[in-house]
């Protein structure tokens, strides 16, 4: 990312110096659908960014600006309202939620850039919405802590976006530390620094470039599943308030025999929550082989019993499970799209990708976008 040439663009459309802030888009190491079930997620920030340079306005104005989209938006903190634009959104909805709290802000200028992908789930939503709150809160030196700024910007996406969203990809944006992943309970919002030293290879994201229709229905599906068999756990046991409280006895006791499809899907999120806990152990054992086994334990569940994989997902997971240069695979995200995450060896990463892409490419007549990725500190003020 080109820092001057930002700074520069900002000085010709506000005639101003700005303040810069970053905030890192994220990947989600292991723990997929355990958010929503008060289980654990392991998230790492990545060294792919949105950028905001911005500048305190001595009226109330907010003047926004999209290097991506070319196009600009005005509005004001005391009319704050959504717009027509979805990419202002994030930064209104955030600006919105702040004043809400009865923080008193000034007005102020934005210009929005970065290098996160759009649409391939490395929440560059997640990220504009953290560095805009960052970025606010250091303008107006409000002193919003860390997490109040992650609620903020989970919030805002709520309530602007429509998007109802759980707290990780906001959290790994704010909370990021390089050479790390977080160990984050849903439940308690307690957290944990897992060390994340990948030496000799690299995190490589493959993005299949598609989005099937059924990803929205089938999450609201499974929250409703893993919802009722909670219910009939419930019924027997009152104490058990998530599927985090329950484990695979309970399930075959009064999950099963009610509904023999609810019973799979929360035996899924019930192994998947006990395998974050064995990622972590190994990471901070430097056991990488360990974590790669369990990501792909994790895309088999994803894939068979939890439902929520596609063709092009699996062929890509099928195609590098059995080479020795490759640790680990597995869907990353909700479901039915996105990307692959994939742990390669250094030097064999770009044959991989270019036979990879040529073979997803014959198979499927899509062309297949890689990204080689790095664990990168949470929002900050850059220099």
């Amino acid at each position: 990312m080109d820092i001057e040439r930002l700074r520069k663009a900002f000085r010709d459309v506000f005639q101003t110096e700005p303040v810069l802030v970053k905030s890192p888009g994220r990947i989600n190491i292991i723990g997929e659908h355990t958010d929503y079930n008060e289980g654990f997620v392991m998230p790492a920030a990545i060294n792919k960014a949105i950028y905001v340079a911005v500048s305190k306005r001595e009226d109330d104005e907010i003047h926004l600006y999209s290097e991506s989209y070319q196009a600009s938006y005005q509005s004001s903190v005391a009319a704050i309202e959504i717009s027509d634009l979805g990419w202002a959104n994030y930064v209104l909805g955030v600006a919105d939620q702040i004043v809400k709290r009865g923080y008193k802000i000034a007005g102020f200028n934005l210009y929005l850039d970065g290098n996160v992908p759009l649409g391939a789930g490395l929440s560059s939503s997640a990220a504009l919405e953290c560095a805009t709150a960052f970025a606010i809160d250091y303008l107006n030196d409000l002193q919003i802590s860390q997490m109040d700024l992650a609620l903020i910007s989970q919030k805002a996406e709520h309530v602007f976006a429509g998007v109802n969203c759980g707290i990780m990809d906001q959290f790994a944006s704010v909370f990021g530390k390089k050479d790390h992943a977080v160990l984050l309970d849903c439940r308690s919002m307690e957290y944990e620094y897992i060390p994340l030293k990948l030496d000799g290879y690299k995190f490589v994201l493959l993005n299949t470039n598609v989005k099937h229709s059924l990803a929205d229905s089938a999450y609201n599906k499974r929250r409703l599943q893993c919802e009722q068999g909670v219910a009939w756990i419930k019924m027997h046991h009152p104490e058990v308030n998530s599927l985090r409280d329950a484990d695979l006895k309970i399930l075959k006791d009064y999950v099963e025999p009610k509904d023999t499809e609810v019973y799979q899907k929360c035996k899924f999120v019930v192994e998947e929550i006990a395998r974050i806990q064995q990622a972590a152990a190994a990471l901070k054992q430097g056991n990488l082989v360990a974590l790669g086994e369990l990501m792909l334990a994790t895309h088999e569940g994803l894939s068979k019993e939890y439902e929520v994989s596609c063709k092009e997902l699996d062929f890509l997971v099928n195609y590098v499970k059995n080479l020795d240069y490759v640790l680990g695979a597995r869907m990353m995200g909700g479901g039915f799209g996105g990307c692959t995450i994939n742990i390669v060896k250094d030097e064999e990463i770009d044959s991989l990708i270019a036979t990879v892409s040529t073979l997803y490419s014959k198979e499927f007549g899509l062309t297949l976008d890689t990204y080689i990725v790095e664990t990168a500190n949470g929002s900050e003020l850059i220099a």
